[in-house]
């Protein structure tokens, strides 16, 4: 105790410790790479495992004695359901936590998401790395109409959404990114429609949201679309997406109600640019999808997808590439879509790109291991 004791004392709280709690967690990687990456613990166990009487704690690495950053994950009820700490974790390493009741820090938050009624509807939503956005319905029957998910491609490690509807001025870059990426009648970057017939069934925008959790590290919502009838079925889409801070990637749990079948035909789908040879990779061992587009003046964008534990097939249209899946009725359909910049200095080829989603779809097949010391 006499070293969490020192921690506390660093951090300038003056809470008092837990009566004689020694019990700790050990995290451990299984991965032959560094692991950077948020771990999720239910909160009723973590509550017991370190006799916790409220929810004013810190969380600390006990070889380094350094705070951790972590996040009571509500999802979207009025009390905690999981505990999220931001781990790093060197290649078949491991670290030890324990738990004090020092008043954690002040974070900065790494993620953010929000409707955005004062441009259409749009909801936006991103972390330190990447930005998305969603469009909603008043953009619908207009000019500027598009259909699936847009991106943006960020510079800069600040939170960017606020500043960027704020000033209007984001199709070119002042030194933090740009919008440059072009949706138009296609998923952008791994939205999803029905799919009928051999043809995509393009639903209408959003009409409702919910956001679950704002950070500080990790950001997640609900986007629920209004039931339509397409091809004689009844169809509601529920669409639940969270970003953690540090990826690429956001996932994508899709849910359909169909009150007339027991599976729906969906794709998933990739704006492709209009070239000869698209530099696209397809892994089906890390089952992911990558593509590396062309140069636009000097900035290139990297989108992909990550389908684990999904049966598809792969369909090359001459606008997107497609992933084709049968989606089980009220059930979770689960993948990631993500996006890299160039100019952001992270990832800057396809060989980085591919190297990068074999890694994240490790992480997502093989989780860090928890277990409980006492």
């Amino acid at each position: 105790m006499r070293s969490l004791l020192s921690a506390v004392c660093i951090l300038g709280t003056t809470s008092s410790l837990f009566a004689q709690n020694t019990s700790s967690l050990i995290i451990q990687n299984p991965s032959t790479f560094e692991r950077k990456e948020v771990i999720s613990i239910p909160f009723e166990n973590f509550k017991k495992h370190f006799e916790l009487k409220d929810t004013i704690f810190s969380i600390t690495d006990q070889e380094s004695k350094k705070p951790l950053i972590f996040q009571l994950e509500k999802r979207g009820k009025s009390t905690p359901q999981n505990v999220l700490i931001a781990v790093d974790i060197a290649p078949k390493g491991k670290i030890e936590l324990t738990v004090s009741s020092a008043i954690p820090s002040k974070t900065a938050n790494k993620v953010f998401a929000r409707y955005v009624p004062e441009r259409k509807d749009d909801f936006a939503w991103e972390n330190n790395v990447v930005a998305f956005r969603a469009y909603g319905k008043t953009l619908e029957g207009t000019s500027e109409d598009a259909q699936g998910f847009d991106y943006w491609a960020k510079r800069t490690d600040e939170l960017i959404i606020d500043e960027w509807y704020r000033t209007g001025d984001y199709h070119a870059d002042h030194g933090k990114g740009l919008d440059y990426y072009s949706v138009g009648q296609t998923l952008g970057v791994g939205d999803m429609a029905l799919y009928f017939d051999q043809q995509i069934q393009y639903t209408k925008h959003y009409r409702k949201y919910e956001i679950l959790d704002n950070g500080p590290i990790r950001a997640s919502f609900k986007l629920i679309y209004e039931p339509q009838e397409i091809s004689g079925q009844k169809i509601a889409i529920e669409k639940e997406i969270s970003i953690d801070a540090e990826s690429q990637l956001s996932k994508i749990n899709v849910y359909i109600h169909n009150t007339t079948a027991a599976t729906t035909p969906i794709v998933i789908g990739i704006t492709k640019r209009k070239e000869a040879n698209p530099t696209i990779a397809i892994d089906k061992k890390a089952n992911f999808f990558a593509y590396w587009e062309p140069e636009q003046n000097g900035n290139i964008t990297g989108t992909a997808l990550v389908l684990p534990h999904v049966k598809k097939d792969f369909i090359d249209t001459p606008n997107q590439f497609l992933w084709s899946v049968k989606a089980k009725n009220n059930q979770p359909l689960t993948y990631y879509m993500g996006a890299a910049f160039n100019k952001a200095g992270k990832i800057t080829s396809m060989d980085a790109w591919k190297t990068y989603l074999k890694q994240a779809s490790e992480q997502i097949q093989k989780p860090l291991t928890i277990s409980y010391k006492k």
